[in-house]
Order: structure tokens, then C-alpha cells, then sequence
């Protein structure tokens, strides 16, 4: 070919570019974005429900003003909107609507919101959990011996809600928040959460017997609840909890993975409140669940009375410390004087949280990373038989607090 040709083919080709252009940068119109939509088509994903975590919003009017301008652009509803914590809101729109929405510049990432539940089954037999914790080895010698009362530190239930008048709690339960009927009576119906409250700071079955406990229900009276209403949850103890003021929260309950409620449990955690979580009670690796993945909290797994890891606990290296979990006696919701004894990592985890308000009384200053580090470094070593795979072979132990 010769330069006078090549020339004339070069200036036809742009030309021909030049009529194409716009074609190649023309909108798709009903493509839709190519985005992941984080949980979408679990087992337990809840349809036309999602949880948008926004990019950075601002103040808490600035949440609000962005969902609905989110809401006006891609259609749906604005179910509630989180600005302590995680910064977002629950929308009910369609899947397509979540993608268009989840491909707008002012998300962070949208993700299904999916249904959760309490972490704890049935047993006969009766407590033994409080003394095994001023221990270091077996047998028992039926007693407990702690060092404080923990009388400074607020401790949050993130759970089912507390019978506020059961006499082991001596007036010092209060009701928090309801965010499943959405006001602020969070009276217990199901009973877990009660339980719970015991462990963590009940008068005869706590490990820190002078805490202030706030029920904060999330799930209903069968132990049900959804991703959306525990994020709730964790932004109102976030929300509630005073700077400086040394607070615990517990959660145990679970479901699968959810990088929303990971990011509500930190986000709270770094506000100062310390987080114990309960592993799960799938006998899997624990880093697939949450809140137990969420890795500045104090992830729990459970023991037996016998120092073995329990059948049903969960293990991995997302696990920070074991403490016991079969078997608990505690208090119930069926009467001001009621127990119950049942088991689970529900049932180790207040041990841990109580735990953790001890060296928070010992420590008033503590962050929440501090207060992990010293009961994991406290805790026994080595007795934990079948830990899993992975897992620290810890047993909390608060003799040394």
C-alpha cells in the first residue's frame, strides 16, 4: 500500500470512529449494574428487605435526607435509619431496585437483610458455671470467689429483653430499648434474655454482681429477629453509651455471615463499649457467622463440666476464649423468682461479659481491645480438651483480675 492510499483508508477509518463514538459512550438504559448485593439468597435472607450501608453521610440529618433522596431516586420505602454506629438504613424495595441503588456512588454496600436467632438449647442438669470460672483446674470445690461487684460498669443485653423485676437482679435492670415493638418497654418473653442477664449480673448467678443491666430486645418471644432490628439495636447501645463510661454489651445470638452487623458490633466497640459474642452452636468454623467474625469483639466458644469443648460449639481462630456454656443455671422469665437451666455459647458468653466489667473496675480506663487482651491472657491455658481446629485453647478465668 502507498503512502497516498494509506492516507485516504486512515481518513476514512476516522471518519467511520468519529459516527461511532457516541454510540459507544450511549447509556445502556435497562442493563443493569454490575454490583453484589452481600448475602443475597441465604437460606435465611428475607425477600425484598435490605440493609444499605452508606459511604459517609455525615450527621444524623445527613442520613436521613440521603435515604430518602436514595429512596425517591430507585423507588422503595425507608423502614428506619441507623446514624450511631454503622451510618445507614433498612429499605424494602425490589432486588433489582438494590442493585441500581447499591451502584450509587453514595453507598458503601447493600446486603440482604436476613433473619436471626438466640444461640442456646435445653438441659436438665443443674448449674456449675460460676464456680468453674475462680478456677484453675478441676474439681470443683463449690464455691466462687471474685473481686469486685463491678458496681461502676453498665452492661447492654442485646438480646430478647429482661424481666426487669426478677428479684436476682435487685432493682438494678432496667428496659433499654424494644426495637421489636419499637418503644422503650423491653419486657422478656421468651425468656433467653433474662437468662443471660443472670449470668452477666445476676445477684446469685452473676459473675459481676453490681452491674447495671439495660435489656435492649432485638429478637421476639420465639427468639426470632432480623439483621436489620439487631444493627438497631447495636447503634442505640453505640447511641446510649457515654464517653468514658465503662460499659459491656452481650450478644448471643447469631446468624450467617454479615459484614453490616460486623461493621454496627466495631463501630460500637470503638465508641468504648466492650463486645462478648457468642460463637454459634453450628460446631463449624466460627469466622462464618456473625456477630462471632467481627474481630475486635471477644468471640466465646463453650465448654462442658468437664473442660471439653461442647459438642455443639463453634471454633476457629475468630474464637478468643472459651468459657462454660452446658448446663447453666439462671434466672427465667415466667416469675420474679423463676431459673431455668439451658445450654449453648448463649450461656458462656455472659460469663465473659461479666468478666469483662471486673477489669473494667479494676481498670476504669481499659479500651475494649485491652479488657480482650487481659482475660485472654489471664485465662487458663491448656485445659480445653478438643478445642477444634484453630482454636486458643483458653478458659476464662477471673481469679487473676
Amino acid at each position: 500500500m502507498n503512502r497516498t492510499i494509506f492516507r485516504r483508508v486512515s481518513a476514512a477509518l476516522a471518519g467511520t470512529a468519529a459516527l461511532l463514538a457516541p454510540l459507544a459512550v450511549a447509556p445502556a438504559g435497562a442493563a443493569q449494574p454490575d454490583v453484589t448485593i452481600l448475602g443475597a439468597g441465604a437460606p435465611n435472607a428475607i425477600a425484598d428487605s435490605y440493609i444499605v450501608v452508606l459511604d459517609d453521610p455525615g450527621s444524623a440529618a445527613g442520613v436521613k435526607r440521603t435515604a430518602a433522596g436514595l429512596a425517591a431516586k430507585f423507588g422503595g420505602d425507608v423502614a428506619q435509619t441507623w446514624s450511631a454506629g454503622v451510618k445507614g438504613f433498612e429499605a424494602r424495595l425490589s432486588a433489582g431496585q438494590a442493585k441500581k441503588l447499591a451502584a450509587d456512588p453514595a453507598v458503601a454496600y447493600v446486603e440482604q437483610n436476613a433473619t436471626v436467632s438466640i444461640a442456646a438449647t435445653q438441659s436438665p442438669t443443674p448449674s456449675w458455671g460460676l464456680d468453674r470460672t475462680d478456677q484453675r483446674t478441676l474439681p470443683l470445690n463449690n464455691s466462687y470467689t471474685y473481686p469486685s461487684t463491678a458496681s461502676g460498669v453498665t452492661a447492654y443485653i442485646v438480646d430478647t429483653g429482661i424481666l426487669t423485676t426478677h428479684s436476682d437482679f435487685g432493682g438494678r435492670a432496667v428496659s433499654g430499648y424494644d426495637f421489636v415493638d419499637n418503644d422503650s418497654n423491653a419486657t422478656d418473653c421468651n425468656g433467653h434474655g433474662t437468662h443471660v442477664a443472670g449470668t452477666v449480673g445476676g445477684s446469685s448467678y452473676g459473675v459481676a454482681k453490681g452491674v447495671t443491666l439495660v435489656g435492649v430486645r432485638v429478637l421476639d418471644c420465639a427468639g426470632s429477629g432480623t439483621w436489620a432490628g439487631v444493627i438497631a439495636g447495636i447503634n442505640w447501645v453505640a447511641s446510649d453509651h457515654a464517653a468514658g463510661e465503662a460499659a459491656v454489651a452481650n450478644m448471643s445470638l447469631g446468624g450467617g455471615s454479615s459484614a453490616a452487623v460486623n461493621d454496627a458490633v466495631a463501630a460500637a466497640i470503638a465508641d468504648g463499649v466492650t463486645f462478648a459474642v457468642a460463637a454459634g452452636n453450628d460446631n463449624r468454623d466460627a469466622c462464618r457467622f456473625s456477630p462471632a467474625s467481627t474481630p475486635t469483639a471477644i468471640t466465646v466458644g463453650a465448654t462442658t463440666s468437664t473442660d471439653a469443648r461442647a459438642s455443639y460449639s463453634n471454633f476457629g481462630s475468630c474464637l478468643d476464649i472459651f468459657a462454660p456454656g452446658s448446663s447453666i443455671t439462671s434466672a427465667w422469665y415466667t416469675s420474679t423468682t423463676a431459673t431455668n437451666t439451658i445450654s449453648g455459647t448463649s450461656m458462656a458468653t455472659p460469663h465473659v461479659a461479666g468478666a469483662a466489667a471486673l477489669v473494667l473496675t479494676a481498670h476504669p480506663g481499659y479500651t475494649p481491645a485491652q479488657v480482650r487482651d487481659t482475660l485472654v491472657n489471664t485465662g487458663t491455658a491448656g485445659v480445653v480438651t478438643n478445642p477444634g481446629r484453630n482454636s486458643p485453647n483458653v478458659l476464662l478465668y477471673v481469679g487473676a483480675l
